[in-house]
Order: C-alpha cells, then structure tokens, then sequence
C-alpha cells in the first residue's frame, strides 16, 4: 500500500509539474528566433501538428504541446489559415493561434500613384520586393489580356491601373500586373455603368486621352476642360502639342533627363504630337478614375488652348491671340 501511495504521488507531483509547464509557456511570450523578423509559411491543408512543428523551427514557439492544447481548449484545431506569416515581437502561443485562426497573413502593401509609366510602375514594384524587374518588364508585353479592349495595344501600358494594392511576398510577376489590369477592367466597368463607349471612339482611344489627361494636369477641377481642349484639337484636326508625349518619347529612347528643350519639340517620334496630328499611337501612362472619367465626358467648351499658371492649374483660351497673352504673363515673365 505504502509504494502505491509512493507511486500515486510521485505521478500527481509529475503531472503537476507538467501541468504547470504548459501554463507557465501559455502565460509567457516568446520569440527565440535568430533573425528580427522570421516568416511562416503555412500551406493549405497542413494539421495542426505540422503547424506547430514549423512555429517551434522557426522560433515562433518554445514548444509545440502548449500551442496544441490551446487550440484543442478553444477547439480551433482546424480553424488555422493557410498562407505567410510575419513574427517579429515575443507572443504567447494563445497569441499565435489567434493570428493563424484570423488569418492575419503578411502581405506586401504598394501604392502605384496616378500617370506613372509601365515602366516606373514595374521599378516602383520590383523596390518593394515584389516580383523582379525583368518578369515583370516580360509581363508587359501580355496584350492578349487587353486584346479585347485594345487590339492594337504593344504592351500594358494605360491598362495596370493605379491603386493601393497588397500582395503576398512570393506572388509571381504575372500575378501582380493580371490584378492591376483586372482592377483596370473593374473601374472602367463602373465609369461606364452600363453605358457603351461616347460615340465612335474605340476604348483605347479612351485611355490614351485619359493617359494625356492625366500627364497634363493634377486638378480634379481641371481634367474636364483639359479633356475638352483635347477633344476640340482633335476635332478640327489640330495637332495636340502636349509636352508629356514628347517626354514619354524620349524616356522609351533613354534620352529623358528631367528637361524638355525646344529643340526637342522636334524630335522624330510617333508619339510627338507637335508634328503628327492625332492621338499617340498609345496610351503614355497609366490614368486614374478622374482621367478616365474626363475622357469619356469632356466638359463642353470652346476652349483650343491652356497654359499653366505654374501653381498647379491652368489659363484656358479660345483663340491664339489670347493663348499668346497667357503664355507671355504666365511663362515667358517666369522664365525672365
């Protein structure tokens, strides 16, 4: 009788013991990794034992058996999310389990602003670590995803739409610009709202003025009548001369270097609208929802002409004569 009592003792002080060990490690954080910031990726499907075992590896977990019965406790064992998760701060494993179970998934989050070019837009992307500059550069030219809207399209330029988009770290090249043209889609969808194109104009005609809109101005207040001019030019066949086209020329032939010159004014390019009237052969970059929305609906006016006031908006005119007297106040005293 008395080596039972021993031997009932000696378990109860034993489980005791262990007991105490899974509350003191669900009690107290931990973080033993090496590094600052480590990342667990769980795939889909993976158990909760599996889960566990990759949390003790990389440092997230002390142990395994406390994040188990806390899961079994809350009965979450098969509530855990698939994906990449940061740790970087010491965490209780009850902490841990209620990430997985929210499914708080580290993502890359980039802004893309409005009339970036597709190639600033890919070197904006490849800086935040997403994707690499040279998949990406590839992945412009899939005009079969825009060859419904563009059929003459020569790459993705106008269509990777700007936005803030969150992605996770290993999402392939193609992944990222397939999104940004989607949500391209989605808004023009939405500007539309059912209606078809104004008039006879294709949509890539549409993006393009969009593009030209968006390079020419930064004021809501503006796009409408900048839209205008352009469309009035277009119109009586007026060559548009916009400067951004002759800047988008030059920065496809690498001689862009922050300054425009007369002399470049006649440059030997398509897209130099002071020589070919028209549209450009394509959009010069990639036009937000104001842009686009000043395309497809122009505010009527008579105006032929603008110049800038160099405080962000512009002095609209009707005729040279008055475009001349704009310029004289508002560029040539400037540059005096």
């Amino acid at each position: 009788m008395k080596r039972w009592l021993a031997w009932i003792t000696l378990c109860a002080v034993v489980t005791g013991a262990f007991a105490w060990r899974i509350y003191a490690d669900l009690r107290t954080p931990f973080f033993g990794a090496s590094q600052k910031e480590v990342f667990v990726k769980i795939p889909k499907g993976a158990s909760a034992p599996a889960i566990a075992r990759a949390l003790v590896g990389a440092g997230v977990l002390r142990r395994e058996l406390p994040f188990l019965v806390y899961l079994r406790w809350k009965g979450q064992t098969r509530d855990l999310q698939a994906g990449e998760y940061r740790f970087a701060t010491p965490a209780t494993p009850g902490e841990v389990a209620a990430r997985l179970v929210r499914g708080d998934v580290f993502y890359v989050s980039v802004t893309i602003p409005e009339g970036l070019t597709a190639e600033e837009t890919i070197s904006l992307i490849a800086r935040h670590g997403l994707g690499a500059t040279e998949d990406l550069r590839r992945a412009l030219s899939r005009v079969d995803w825009i060859r419904d809207l563009d059929d003459r399209a020569h790459s993705l330029e106008g269509y990777l739409f700007p936005e803030t988009y969150r992605f996770p770290r290993d999402t392939d090249s193609e992944a990222i610009l397939r999104a940004m043209v989607e949500q391209f889609r989605t808004r023009f969808r939405k500007l539309l709202n059912g209606r078809p194109v104004p008039g006879s104009r294709a949509v890539r005609d549409i993006v393009i003025l969009a593009s030209l809109v968006e390079k020419e101005t930064g004021s809501e207040n503006e796009r409408g009548l900048v839209a205008s001019v352009l469309t009035n030019r277009l119109a009586r066949g007026i060559p548009l001369a916009c400067d951004p086209t002759i800047i988008y020329a030059m920065k496809l032939a690498g001689r862009y270097d922050g300054n425009l010159r007369r002399a470049d004014l006649a440059m030997d390019s398509p897209y130099n609208t002071y020589i070919h009237a028209g549209l450009p052969p394509g959009p010069i970059a990639n036009p937000g929802s104001g842009a686009l929305a000043a395309a497809l609906d122009p505010t009527p006016s008579p105006y032929l002409y603008y110049v800038s006031r160099n405080d962000g908006t512009h002095v609209f005119s009707e005729d040279f004569r008055s475009h001349l007297q704009a310029v004289e106040r508002y560029q040539k005293t400037r540059r005096r």
